[in-house]
């Protein structure tokens, strides 16, 4: 049944103000709506809510990434933007931050406002 139904997206926020400035001025993604709810943007077509919440905890790993075609370019745009790319240790990371993965996928992590980790990755 849902094999077919267009999905969506989730990412929680404390602050929606923040976010709406990371993700729309920062990621330049296209804001569709803001209530007291979420402020909504669309991502290439697929709906991300970011949502108002009173309380979470970030976690540890990727909640949200896009597929880009080039990510040297990526990483270069978003760093002029002022995003910083996160290190993780145990893991070989280029000067960027850029992992290559065993299967040639190229990734690399950062963090919206509310310390959410969003990712962009390079399919070999």
């Amino acid at each position: 049944m849902l094999d077919s139904a267009k999905i969506m997206t989730f990412v929680p926020t404390r602050d929606p103000k923040m976010a709406k400035g990371f993700y729309q001025g920062i990621l330049g993604l296209h804001l569709m709506s803001e209530d007291s709810f979420a402020v909504v943007f669309d991502a290439h077509g697929i709906m991300l809510r970011v949502t108002n919440v009173r309380e979470f905890k970030p976690n540890p790993f990727t909640i949200l990434g896009w597929e880009v075609p080039d990510i040297g370019k990526a990483t270069a745009d978003l760093r002029e933007r002022g995003v910083s790319f996160e290190r993780y240790d145990g893991m070989k990371q280029d000067s960027i931050g850029i992992w290559t993965a065993s299967d040639g996928a190229k990734i690399a992590w950062f963090k919206d406002p509310d310390g959410n980790v969003l990712s962009i990755t390079e399919f070999a």
